[in-house]
């Protein structure tokens, strides 16, 4: 199957996923990058480690906040292969700070987000974008968490290379914490 063809692609995912939510976990070493120039460089470089969790549904399905916080802030990493429409949440935690990236996103979202604003643990943040506005992907959710944001706005890297997975999964908690999902990724 071509990956460039997100036709095809989403029509494999929906039926591996059966009518149901796909899963894709933490830390998974993924060849799909291949697809879109955004993760292209040297092969030592080469951005093939998956840093969230992806939740593949179909576009439209609701997206709710799994903690309390505030809207950090929100922008639309157009582009083939990119996020697409993505809101970043802060979650104040005593003295330290959580933050949730939403990635791939509906465009329309991104209209009733304002930063600063307070979100309910359970509210209702947004919606599985279709392609091609949410950079080009099968529908679905990309789900990360971080400590810090290393100066990002709008926007955080979701894939990393494997060379840098241990200084990412240290800033980045395992999102299966959150959400209940069984075991955590490697990247072996």
């Amino acid at each position: 199957m071509p990956l460039e063809d997100t036709a095809a692609f989403t029509a494999f995912i929906q039926a591996a996923c059966g009518g149901k939510i796909g899963f894709g976990g933490y830390g998974e070493h993924r060849a799909v990058y291949q697809r879109s120039s955004v993760f292209a460089t040297a092969d030592q470089d080469f951005r093939d480690i998956h840093m969230g969790v992806d939740l593949w549904t179909e576009a439209g399905s609701p997206i709710f906040a799994p903690l309390e916080g505030y809207i950090h802030s929100f922008q639309d990493n157009a582009g083939f292969g990119n996020y697409g429409p993505t809101l970043l949440l802060a979650h104040p935690m005593g003295e330290k700070t959580l933050y949730s990236l939403y990635g791939h996103l509906a465009l329309e979202d991104l209209q009733q987000y304002t930063v600063g604003a307070a979100i309910a643990k359970g509210q209702r943040i947004g919606t599985i974008g279709p392609y091609p506005e949410n950079g080009d992907w099968p529908p679905h959710l990309h789900f990360q968490l971080m400590w810090d944001l290393l100066g990002h706005v709008g926007d955080f890297p979701g894939v990393c290379a494997r060379k840098d997975w241990p200084r990412f999964a240290a800033n980045g908690p395992d999102p299966n914490l959150l959400l209940g999902f069984p075991g955590a990724g490697t990247a072996d």
